[in-house]
């Protein structure tokens, strides 16, 4: 029997019933009275009492023994092989219906309607049929009043037929390919477009007229949390796979802002005469998750405008923001050459990543072309064909980095027509020197030197002396280009919508190097003792040489490591929440030895709904049926009312599936949805995803 001063209200009725919330009624009139009393005895003795107000409604409330779970989800069970004990769900109420912080839902129909952007009016009476079978749901027209966005299913299915066609990796594609538009930018398919009701039930998160995200004291309300509707071995800790990133990426919009940017600062030693510099340019890392290879053309593009166009010297990348977080691209699916494999640096370029698009000839042989182009190694620009059909890059072409050339020890299948793969290169440091030698020349630049990566911190007096005639010039590096990165909320949008580790990393270690002690609960003594192991070392060696402070070190962020990054999230977690942190080994997910529980996950969520960055959250999720990696929900649940309707950062690992979220159910009422699936068994994850489509589906249509 469950203590009566911790209930659980589990679902029991069918999928089509109202859920049971007998007891919210009484907390909600107890909630408009705190209001009128915050004014007047202050926030802590309010709390009180509403604690207090809970605690006898808990005693009052009648016991519910925990009941099976929804008749829907138990056949998908079933269906897939799995028994209830393989599986966590926590679906929790959150909001008030009458002012949701979710953007407005997406119709997705099976025709083309006369206007993508229909009024509710005309929507409402838009005779075309609806894919979620509105038919079912003929109580709940209300749901459609606030349903702005319309999209035809067959647009979505030829997005779909496409991408995949076109390349192995979609998902890399997307994230090389595109620069997200911010949330109140949109486009299809995550536009949001609000009623005047909308916008001003949403007013207190709203951007000002200047686009600046307007910051507002968090979570100094006093709330009333909702009985779930649906509770199922909450407290079980498993492995989430990719559901790991709403962690990392949240934590991120608390402590840095939705408007954070990454700074690359450009120094150079020595003096510049004409438009050559007699020294070094130094590229200061910072760890900026999406250095593109277009993005590191338009800051050497800079460099150049500055004035220098000749180097009498090295390009030196210093990356010494992140100290040792290199891994061996081979260590975690024997898959080195798959870009979710990838390193973080603190100086990535391209996600370590080069694409090699192929273009049928009429001779039995295919064109190739690289991009970026790696300087001083040979790619090969044909391939011969053969009969097979196109597959990953390591079965189409079998590519392998050799010391100075890459290799193919396949010929490429016929079928591949056009189509591009996405390889990674297994050196980070090495990789960036090679894109930036290529970029530096192709723009029309010369460079006597080389350029070197290095993992310590730049240090004047330990390189090389230019001179001009008999006098060695001055060494202090001195300020060239500044180069600002996409901002964090839109570097977010890709690391949820596309599930981008090696982004995810970047953003996990960023927490660390730029979050003040103050948003993470980390005193100055805690953060001396943690990054002493990534710093005395540099520190050291630069005392030492009687290295002075100089322009160099003025807003160059602090070293940081995992060890150290691991602990700024789980400090964070300690100060904000209740529940048990995580137990994290890296912050993308990408781990076997990582754990969280559903009602980890579920608290996070919630708090995240109040936050003034939640639009650049919830943003960030794909869209049930519509976009992102739940995209294909559609597909395996055409019926589903979660369609258009739910906001979903989905995982996957062998054994391991995860769904985790927001569903605008069809009363109008927001949840909070989480479902992580493991089992010991030989399991395939996407045998198992449609179980947790089934949640989605049940939780929408309440």
């Amino acid at each position: 029997m469950r203590s009566t001063s911790t209930p659980h209200y589990h679902d029991k009725l069918s999928a089509f019933d109202t859920p049971p919330h007998a007891a919210v009624a009484p907390l909600r009139s107890r909630h408009r009275l705190t209001h009128r009393l915050t004014h007047r005895l202050g926030k802590r003795l309010v709390t009180h009492l509403v604690r207090q107000a809970l605690l006898a409604t808990a005693l009052t409330a009648p016991l519910v023994a925990q009941a099976a779970l929804p008749e829907a989800i138990q056949t998908a069970l079933s269906r897939a092989d799995l028994s209830d004990a393989d599986i966590s769900i926590v679906i929790t109420p959150v909001g008030d219906k009458n002012a949701s912080h979710l953007p407005a839902p997406i119709k997705v129909t099976d025709s083309q309607p006369s206007s993508s952007h229909v009024t509710p009016s005309a929507q409402h009476s838009n005779k075309t049929r609806d894919t979620q079978h509105p038919e079912k749901h003929s109580n709940n027209d209300a749901s459609y009043q606030s349903t702005l966005v319309t999209i035809e299913k067959q647009t979505i299915q030829k997005h779909e037929r496409q991408l995949h066609a076109y390349t192995d990796d979609p998902s890399t594609y997307q994230s090389l390919e595109s620069i997200p538009t911010l949330p109140s930018e949109a486009k299809w398919p995550n536009a949001k477009m609000q009623t005047s009701q909308d916008s001003s039930t949403n007013d207190s998160s709203a951007n000002d007229s200047t686009g600046v995200e307007r910051k507002s004291a968090a979570h100094t309300t006093t709330k009333i949390d909702f009985s779930p509707l649906l509770s199922h071995q909450a407290q079980v800790a498993r492995t989430p796979a990719s559901t790991m990133k709403l962690v990392p990426s949240f934590i991120a919009l608390d402590t840095l802002g939705a408007d954070f940017v990454w700074h690359t600062r450009v120094y150079h030693t020595g003096v510049i005469i004409g438009e050559r510099l007699y020294g070094d340019l130094v590229l200061q890392g910072s760890g900026d998750p999406k250095m593109t290879h277009e993005r590191l053309q338009q800051l050497l593009y800079q460099v150049q405008a500055s004035g220098i166009r000749h180097i009498d010297g090295d390009i030196i990348v210093d990356s010494a923001v992140f100290d040792k977080v290199g891994k061996d691209p081979a260590a975690f699916d024997n898959a080195p050459l798959r870009p979710y494999n990838a390193s973080p640096d603190g100086f990535l370029v391209n996600f370590s990543t080069i694409a090699i698009k192929s273009y049928p000839l009429d001779t039995g042989r295919a064109q190739l072309t690289y991009t970026p182009q790696l300087a001083d190694y040979q790619l090969p620009t044909t391939i011969a064909t053969r009969s097979a059909s196109c597959g990953q890059a390591r079965y189409s072409l079998a590519p392998v980095w050799q010391a100075s050339q890459l290799a193919f020890h396949q010929n490429l299948p016929n079928s591949c027509q056009e189509h591009a793969f996405y390889v990674a290169y297994p050196d980070a440091k090495d990789f960036a020197a090679r894109v930036i030698k290529a970029k530096w020349q192709a723009l029309g630049n010369t460079l006597t030197g080389d350029v070197l990566s290095r993992e310590t911190p730049y240090n004047a007096s330990s390189h090389k002396q230019p001179k001009i005639g008999l006098r060695a010039l001055p060494m202090s590096p001195l300020p060239q280009v500044s180069y600002p990165s996409l901002n964090l909320a839109q570097q977010i949008h890709d690391i949820n919508h596309f599930s981008n580790n090696v982004m995810t990393e970047q953003v996990a270690l960023s927490i660390a190097a730029y979050a003040s002690p103050s948003d993470t609960n980390t005193t100055a003594a805690d953060t001396a003792t943690t990054t002493q192991t990534a710093v005395s070392k540099s520190k050291g060696q630069e005392k030492a040489k009687g290295n002075k402070t100089s322009l160099y070190q003025f807003g160059k962020p602090a070293t940081t490591n995992y060890p150290v990054a691991l602990q700024t999230i789980n400090q964070w977690w300690q100060r904000h929440l209740e529940s048990p942190a995580p137990y994290l080994t890296n912050g993308s997910g990408l781990c076997r030895d990582c754990t969280i529980t559903a009602a980890n996950l579920n608290e996070l969520l919630t708090y995240a709904y109040d936050h003034p960055s939640f639009d650049a959250y919830v943003n960030s999720l794909g869209v049930a049926g519509v976009s992102g990696t739940i995209s294909a929900h559609s597909a395996r649940l055409p019926e589903s009312a979660a369609i258009g309707r739910a906001w979903i950062k989905t995982g996957t690992l062998n054994n391991v599936t995860s769904m985790a979220g927001y569903v605008k159910g069809l009363s109008g009422q927001d949840y909070v949805v989480v479902g992580i699936i493991n089992s010991e068994q030989a399991l395939n994850a996407y045998t198992a995803r449609p179980v947790l489509d089934a949640m989605l589906d049940w939780t929408a249509q309440h």
